[in-house]
């Protein structure tokens, strides 16, 4: 949807004269310098004539006709004045469309007329002026409107290209027929052996316009290659190739004809190309793909270069490959593995059936170009001519919600001079949610995303329905919006592997929470996904509950929510015992060897194997969590993050606070992903991702997204969901199937046996001890220092190491003896703990 625009001309408003008005005293004293007429010099009066009769009656004939024609043409201006605006409300693209078709119909009546011998006076006086304008190059005019109808209805998105070319062929035509008079002996309209039919032969009156000036005072052999400088410049506007890149674009046209062609002879026939299409990802390829990303982006999905968008199987694949072709058989392992509980599903009254996509109503159709994108090109070239800086805007990519326009930069003109004018490009756009990208990933220019005035609604009904998400049948692919180019965005939870969402109240980090857990509900059956859904507010995820992929009612609580996150890791602990014991790295691999019936429990268990489903926890707000339960929560939290990926496990985190305290260091070294929304300072956006920018979001959903191993962050339109939407996808869910939830997932923990002399001083006793065992030095004061406890506090630690023959008895000042190895320290913590 890139629009490239020429370097606007405009300029700011003209000075006004001082002399455009004078005071009565410059008027009397401009008008005493004039003479006088004679009747006003003698003081006279002029003497009063009497009209002549017969010129009276002619100019009332004549105020007569004026009249009559200005009545008739005032009727028909108000008619084509109200046609225009009853045609101004049509869409646009239906208006583009009558372009189109208006000129298509234009080239076949030109062509029929000057194709063929003329028949008639209408078609011979059209036939004749056409040749006697354009000469022997008339039969090329309905080519170049049929051409010109074309991208009208082809490409309807590049109407500035459209302006380009049309000048392009414009010049190239013009000088062509001037060379081609030229080599007639540029015949003249008139004259002696002249005339209209030798012009009509040669290169017509565009061809004599142009020729014959310079020829009545140059040679040919300068006139000429005048001419084709006209022509070459054409070229050049036509193929957007300024002059200094011409060495470029002939070495580019040199490797497209010979090095591309040389490519082809080597390689594969069309059919292996099309079964390498064909070929179906097998589960868990995620694994090895090497350079993969869980952004899913429309110019990453085209047949000619990813093969997961044509689905299906080939006949090679219809039967899966024997498992010891693959990998060599795992050995059997000694001790039988310890009997776990696998999360399985109930058997299904029958089959599941997804919401259909009519559940979602479509957004706004995107609009290319409108008024006040060529408003605020005018502005930001007015900007760089009052700065004299040598740069132009070569076009513009309009968005959703931003709009981002290209500058680009003349030969040893810094960048920052561009980048300082942040403040006066504001200014100048009126806009205060201006950002600045220098360069453009992928291009040299520099990016002013600028917000739109008239946005887009981007819905998440025309995200799923794009054939991105369509051509991806992982279950686990989710609808994220589209991103300032209106390319449509989606990313697979999966390959994030965990994902970290913030923003301040109303930027729309709700909306997105929704919108995930939508695009699940409508690709996934509970036998590939279950949710485990942490909601503290009580009312934002509310609406979810019954739906047959959870395991547990929503966790309200957040002290409930700190033992689902224990379980979460018991879980996943559960899951890796399988892998372990099976050989297998990932669990999509497991569950593929399940399903083909080549995974069999070891001799003498009464173990089933069954695949597992994915398993989806989403915490809507992290930061009420961290108040009340901190330390156990980030331990899980870390815990998920580090090691669940190859079970299955993902990880969606939202806060509206992302301060240090809640999202801490740990949280966000091991969850890779972030999609930050508005937020209210630049501390904010650095906490979030690590880089100024998400504090210059203008809110409602307008977001940048990092996903794991890029570097630069994706400004998107999160897709928008609504509540109706919601509520009746919800109930289609609860119809296909009973929910059924684990007892034991927030189950209260079993109580360890603690001493009771510690109380509740066991996390301070387990500090100390870790303090004292890892420095060998046993200190009261040290104790009072590192850990901020006062001398009472400290000598009760102290005492209670003792007690445990953790550190020797007191000797006066000095430090007790430690009796406590290094290698001693987790057996101690774990008798502490009562475990």
């Amino acid at each position: 949807m890139a629009t490239r625009t020429p370097k606007s001309a405009s300029k700011g408003p003209a000075k006004r004269s001082t002399s455009s008005r004078s005071t009565p005293a410059k008027r009397g004293a401009a008008s005493a310098g004039r003479p006088r007429t004679k009747s006003a010099a003698s003081g006279r009066k002029p003497s009063m004539t009497h009209p002549d009769p017969i010129s009276w009656v002619f100019t009332m004939v004549g105020r007569l006709i004026v009249g009559l024609w200005m009545l008739f043409a005032n009727g028909i201006g108000s008619a084509a004045r109200a046609l225009g605006k009853n045609a101004r409300e049509l869409d646009p693209a239906h208006r583009r469309d009558g372009v189109g078709l208006t000129v298509l119909a234009g080239a076949i009546v030109l062509a029929a007329m000057t194709w063929r011998n003329s028949e008639g006076a209408v078609a011979g006086v059209v036939n004749a002026t056409v040749r006697g304008v354009f000469g022997s190059l008339a039969w090329a005019l309905p080519l170049l409107l049929g051409l010109l109808a074309w991208r009208y209805l082809r490409h309807p998105d590049q109407n500035a290209d459209t302006g380009r070319m049309v000048i392009g062929w414009a010049a190239l035509m013009v000088g062509v027929l001037g060379v081609i008079h030229v080599a007639n002996d540029t015949p003249y309209p008139a004259g002696e052996g002249q005339g209209m039919d030798k012009v009509a032969q040669a290169g017509g009156m565009v061809g004599f316009i142009v020729s014959a000036p310079p020829m009545s005072i140059l040679p040919p052999w300068v006139t000429i290659p005048l001419l084709l400088l006209l022509s070459g410049f054409g070229v050049l506007v036509i193929t957007a190739t300024p002059v200094h890149r011409i060495p470029e674009r002939l070495a580019e046209l040199r490797h497209m004809l010979f090095v591309r062609h040389a490519d082809t002879e080597t390689a594969p026939k069309p059919a292996a190309r099309k079964r390498a299409r064909a070929k179906k990802p097998v589960e868990g390829e995620d694994v090895v793909k090497p350079y993969d990303s869980p952004v899913i982006a429309e110019k990453d999905k085209k047949p000619d270069h990813s093969p997961e968008i044509v689905p299906g199987l080939t006949d090679e694949e219809e039967t899966p490959a024997p498992e010891a072709e693959r990998r060599p058989e795992p050995p059997q392992p000694t001790p039988a593995p310890r009997k776990v509980e696998q999360l399985v599903l109930s058997p299904q009254a029958g089959p599941y059936s997804l919401p259909d996509l009519q559940y979602l109503k479509p957004g706004t159709a995107p609009k290319p170009q409108t008024k006040a994108n060529t408003t605020v090109v005018n502005a930001l070239t007015s900007v760089l001519e009052q700065f004299s800086i040598d740069a132009q805007v070569i076009g513009f990519t309009r968005g959703p919600t931003v709009t981002r326009y290209e500058i680009e930069l003349g030969p040893a003109v810094k960048v920052e001079k561009v980048t300082a004018l942040t403040k006066n490009i504001a200014y100048a756009v009126k806009s205060a949610d201006v950002r600045i990208l220098s360069p453009i990933p992928g291009k040299s220019a520099i990016g002013v995303e600028i917000p739109n005035a008239d946005k887009d609604l981007v819905a998440l009904g025309d995200v799923l329905r794009s054939q991105v998400a369509q051509a991806d049948h992982h279950p686990m692919i989710v609808g994220l919006g589209k991103d300032v180019e209106g390319r449509t965005i989606v990313a697979n939870l999966a390959k994030m592997p965990h994902l970290l969402i913030a923003g301040a109240t109303g930027a729309g980090k709700s909306v997105c929470v929704n919108g995930l857990i939508t695009s699940i509900l409508m690709r996934a059956t509970p036998d590939e996904v279950r949710m485990v859904l942490v909601d503290p507010k009580r009312v934002e995820l509310s609406v979810y509950e019954g739906i047959p992929h959870l395991i547990t009612p929503i966790i309200t609580n957040p002290k409930k929510a700190a033992e689902a996150l224990e379980w979460v890791v018991g879980e996943m602990d559960r899951r890796y015992d399988d892998l372990a014991a099976s050989g297998f790295r990932h669990v999509d691999e497991f569950n593929k060897a399940v399903r083909a019936g080549k995974l069999q429990p070891p001799p003498g268990s009464e173990r089933v194997y069954q695949p597992y489903p994915y398993l989806l926890v989403i915490v809507d707000e992290l930061a009420d969590l961290m108040m009340v339960a901190p330390r156990d929560v980030e331990d899980s939290i870390v815990r998920i993050t580090q090691l669940a990926r190859a079970a299955g496990i993902h990880l969606v985190i939202a806060t509206q606070r992302p301060s240090v305290d809640v999202v801490t260091g740990l949280i966000k070294a091991n969850v890779p992903s972030r999609l930050a929304f508005a937020v209210s300072s630049l501390t904010d956006s650095r906490v979030i991702l690590d880089q100024p920018g998400a504090d210059k979001l203008v809110g409602q959903g307008d977001a940048l997204f990092l996903p794991m191993g890029a570097s630069k962050p994706i400004r998107i339109q999160n897709a928008f969901v609504s509540e109706k939407e919601i509520a009746e996808i919800v109930a289609h869910c609860k119809e296909q199937m009973q929910v059924e939830y684990r007892e034991d997932v927030a189950a209260a923990p079993v109580k360890k046996e603690i001493d009771e002399d510690i109380g509740d001083d066991l996390d301070l006793l387990i500090q100390a001890a870790e303090l004292i065992v890892t420095t060998q030095f046993g200190s009261t004061s040290m104790l009072q220092r590192k850990l901020r406890v006062g001398f009472a506090k400290a000598g009760r630690l102290m005492d209670l190491l003792e007690s445990r023959n953790v550190v020797g008895p007191s000797e006066g000042s000095k430090a007790r003896e430690v009796l406590v190895k290094p290698d001693d320290l987790p057996g101690l913590l774990a008798d502490l703990r009562g475990e």
